[in-house]
């Protein structure tokens, strides 16, 4: 049986690797003769993150772009010239029957060496504003799959696809049902929770917010699930107590988000499309410290659509308290939100990719 060859490309942070690796894994699981190599950007996660997944990977050294003034931008021009030589010769040697790429560094020369070698190339776009990466290859590469509406418009429109992200196998079906998570996670059945989801490092602002408003909040009759991140520890954890549990991580998201009635969260993309699975009442609260501020786009394009709440950070001191009591206390509103969100969920979104996929490779 003739082995099917694939490249895939995508790192610098989680919301590249992650579609990346779910992509892989569907291509594992649909073609036992998969042969799949991933290249990603040397010292950056993805080279621990994807042999932990079960892949290998080979590094290019590349970084980005600073957008302010570097002395580290002297070295990009030759760090993307010996990045696109070493692509070539990547290539050259596994020859791939597809190449794809989910945003990041490296993905930038890969994908532009595959498509001057004719090798057949897809990008997966996350967010509603496209990264740099992606809007220059949207040029060359033969496919390009989105996974909001929003985003059509940076791309040629003939050769663009509306699939969604691609989501963890666990949220596809989302079936536990909110009595089954609360017991699993030992908190009170009756009580209004709201879980507070600031990433897996966490977010200074989100937890001084909850630090200023845990305990008025608990006073409505609300518990809280909060997750600090790991670098806020030291300084947020011994405000845990009764109907204020605080964690660094939170290792089974799905329970997490089965119990909740309310969720607080960053707009990254792939949170985005997780909660639109979910299908709970969300505020967003997009991290401002990201490139051409995408977080807030992503969450737009959901509150646009009377999916969700949007406060950005320099909103908060004046419209969290109020937003905040309404979505805790009207059941109404709080349905509707989640009825709405749930509305825009795309849970066949890798099968698609790989439909997409399966159509460049059979042209």
């Amino acid at each position: 049986m003739k082995q099917f060859k694939t490249i895939l490309s995508g790192g610098g942070t989680g919301g590249h690797i992650f579609p990346a690796l779910a992509i892989a894994n569907a291509l594992k699981s649909e073609k036992a003769h998969a042969d799949i190599l991933f290249v990603g950007a040397n010292r950056r996660m993805e080279m621990k993150q994807v042999p932990k997944a079960g892949f290998p990977i080979q590094g290019l050294w590349i970084s980005g772009f600073q957008r302010k003034l570097s002395i580290r931008n002297l070295m990009f021009p030759l760090k993307l010239i010996v990045s696109l030589c070493r692509s070539y010769f990547i290539l050259k040697k596994f020859k791939p029957q597809i190449v794809i790429g989910t945003g990041g560094f490296a993905s930038g020369p890969l994908l532009y060496m595959a498509t001057r070698m004719n090798i057949p190339s897809l990008i997966q776009e996350q967010n509603a504003l496209p990264g740099i990466t992606n809007r220059l290859l949207g040029k060359h590469v033969h496919r390009i799959c989105i996974a909001h509406k929003e985003a059509a418009s940076f791309f040629p429109k003939h050769k663009t696809q509306i699939t969604g992200n691609p989501l963890r196998a666990e949220l596809i079906p989302f079936t536990l049902n909110t009595k089954e998570a609360r017991k699993k996670m030992k908190l009170a059945q009756s009580k209004t929770t709201l879980l507070v989801v600031g990433g897996s490092l966490g977010s200074k602002r989100m937890n001084e917010l909850m630090a200023d408003h845990c305990n008025r909040i608990t006073q409505m009759g609300v518990q809280i699930v909060w997750q600090c991140g790991s670098l806020y520890t030291k300084e947020f954890l011994p405000l845990q107590k009764n109907n204020i549990h605080v964690t660094p991580f939170i290792d089974d998201m799905t329970t997490a988000y089965a119990a909740a009635d309310v969720i607080i969260s960053r707009a990254g993309a792939l949170a985005v499309s997780e909660l639109c699975q979910v299908g709970k009442a969300v505020l967003f609260i997009p991290s401002p410290n990201v490139a051409e501020n995408h977080q807030y786009k992503n969450a737009m394009a959901i509150a646009n659509e009377a999916a969700a709440v949007v406060i950005e950070e320099k909103e908060l001191e004046h419209r969290f308290q109020s937003e905040m009591d309404v979505l805790l206390t009207d059941v109404e509103w709080r349905a509707k939100l989640g009825k709405n969100i749930k509305k825009l969920a795309k849970p066949n979104a890798t099968k698609s990719i790989v439909e997409q996929i399966n159509a460049l490779v059979n042209d």
